[in-house]
């Protein structure tokens, strides 16, 4: 399984177990990289994704968090 993968995995499980929550900003790419062990493209990657599924939300300048499935995050 590619890496990117397994971090977009990882990141569904810590919104699962509750440890991420609607709202809460995720570490910073470089923060991430440096977590995984990998390049800024391959957490960008798994960022993507999620953000494409509706599951994280990117705010220009603030920072990626996780998105309110309700839709009414501020």
């Amino acid at each position: 399984m590619p890496l990117w993968r397994r971090i977009r995995q990882d990141i569904l499980d810590r919104i699962a177990a509750g440890i991420l929550k609607p709202g809460d900003k995720l570490p910073t790419t470089k923060e991430l990289a440096a977590q995984y062990d990998t390049s800024g493209l391959t957490v960008r990657k798994a960022i993507e994704v999620l953000t494409e599924a509706g599951v994280l939300e990117g705010r220009q300048g603030v920072g990626v968090f996780v998105a309110d499935p309700s839709g009414r995050n501020s």
